[in-house]
């Protein structure tokens, strides 16, 4: 699945009205490092990323992205650039009901799906073109949302 852009920056959309992300946090993380013009910052930058997502609420969370991008547009532009560009979608999470908050921040739900798209794939072993595997993945990831929907959060 690696060259495919679109999987690696985050799903967007909704199904039923729900906003759907593939975005989390350690994905934008591991993301920004590869802007970071140097190591000593690394650890503020995560810092940051950190203190966008945990903020209280979707407000709250766009103002600390709005500081950390006018932050970093001088020391490191290429890092507010993309702050500012693939941030936002992971925002999605502030626009769920507040009885998911619980699970907004664990990845167990993102990791069990990365372990069924990667268990459909390997049946399937060979795609024509990568537009086949973009379908593939997009029902996957409309059938949990569909599940979500359907289940309960407790």
């Amino acid at each position: 699945m690696q060259g495919i852009k679109s999987y690696e920056s985050g799903f967007t959309g909704s199904v039923h009205g729900c906003p759907l992300t593939a975005v989390s946090v350690p994905l934008p993380l591991r993301n920004a490092q590869a802007y970071v013009p140097t190591k000593t910052i690394q650890p503020q930058v995560t810092q940051g990323i950190r203190d966008i997502f945990n903020a209280p609420h979707g407000g709250m969370a766009k103002i600390r992205l709005k500081y950390h991008v006018e932050k970093y547009a001088e020391s490191a532009p290429q890092l507010a650039a993309w702050m500012e560009a693939n941030l936002p979608e992971g925002l999605t999470v502030f626009e769920r009901p507040e009885s998911h908050c619980k699970r907004r921040r664990m990845t167990n739900m993102l990791e069990r799906l990365h372990e069924e798209i990667n268990r459909r794939t390997r049946a399937a072993r060979l795609f024509p073109n990568e537009a086949s595997l973009l379908r593939l993945i997009s029902v996957i990831e409309t059938e949990t949302g569909a599940m979500c929907l359907v289940s309960p959060l407790s």
